[in-house]
């Protein structure tokens, strides 16, 4: 069998001019390698295909893929991590991850907060700023949250996320209208402990194989922002979570999962609320991959499952799903 590999490798983007912060969502070199020699080591062959218009190129060469291991992100709009999953069901090719209805509603913060909501999942009141005039509208208790609709990687995110006026709020508001050309998620802060929980599989087969818990050291602002992520070794401890607190966590993961229809693996953002009950914050269902610095690997590793059987697990969730042995 060969699978082909669908990613966006930063160092791609930065050779063409964009921030470090424009190719958070990236890939670094090591995470395409650790993908491609676990897939190898589990007894498949590999192809590296690339980003979206390498896929479309190869396509219309005329290439095929028994499978394709897919972690595009892509670059722009709310439909960038849906157009690899679009192409290859327009051309009948498997993959693995969830499809692009999943991809695209997930992306949009909001929208996946109103379909779990919907399936009994705890999650925060929250508001959506389109213009700068809705910010007049908006009806929440303080403090609280607001960050862009469609972003990952803590992009957008630092310690003025957190508002206690409306004077903060159109300030951070009109700001992140301006940087990042999207509309504004605005929802009652959650003051409690925070964790993101591991899912592998999909539907009534999907498990939670570990959740750790995000604890920030001394002089830290206790925001999980893009700068807080990407210097995690010296400001971020992760700790395994056990008993109680994690079958809280198994709860609102899966739930959060199944409703949004989630495939094969990936992660869900969870925290406590003011009343002290778990609620969702967003999920993540092309989770990052990188053998070392990303949290899926991480939390599983905490919790006795390495990065091989990580791989092997999603691949495995994939081919029983599409009915190849």
């Amino acid at each position: 069998m060969k699978i082909g590999l669908t990613y966006d490798l930063r160092s791609d983007y930065l050779n063409q001019g964009y921030s470090l912060e424009e190719t958070a969502e990236f890939d670094k070199e090591s995470t395409i390698e650790g993908i491609e020699q676990a897939i190898q080591k589990a007894g498949y062959k590999t192809e590296r295909i690339g980003h979206a218009q390498s896929l479309m190129k190869a396509l219309l060469e005329g290439k095929k893929w028994d499978l394709v291991f897919n972690i595009a992100e892509g670059l722009y709009g709310e439909g960038r991590e849906s157009l690899v999953p679009a192409l290859l069901d327009a051309y009948k090719i498997p993959y693995v991850f969830s499809g692009p209805v999943t991809l695209g509603i997930s992306l949009n913060k909001a929208f996946a907060k109103q379909i779990v909501r919907a399936g009994g999942v705890n999650t925060p009141a929250f508001a959506v700023i389109v213009q700068p005039a809705d910010i007049d509208k908006v009806v929440l208790e303080y403090p609280l949250f607001a960050k862009p609709i469609s972003e990952g990687t803590g992009k957008g995110i630092d310690s003025a996320s957190v508002i206690n006026s409306k004077e903060e709020l159109k300030k951070v508001c009109e700001m992140l209208l301006v940087k990042f050309n999207q509309p504004v998620l605005v929802e009652e802060f959650l003051p409690g402990r925070e964790f993101t929980v591991g899912v592998l599989g999909s539907g009534e087969q999907a498990y939670v194989p570990g959740a750790m818990e995000i604890v920030y050291r001394k002089d830290t602002d206790n925001i999980y922002s893009y700068d807080n992520k990407e210097n995690y070794i010296d400001l971020i401890d992760y700790i395994p979570v056990e008993g109680e607190m994690l079958e809280d966590c198994k709860t609102v993961a899966l739930k959060a999962w199944q409703s949004l229809n989630c495939l094969d693996g990936g992660r869900v953002d969870v925290k406590i609320d003011r009343f002290g009950k778990m609620s969702f914050i967003e999920v993540n269902p092309l989770a990052g991959l990188n053998p070392v610095s990303s949290d899926l690997p991480i939390l599983c590793g905490l919790n006795g499952i390495s990065y091989q059987e990580i791989i092997e697990a999603i691949l495995n969730s994939a081919l029983k799903r599409i009915h190849i042995k």
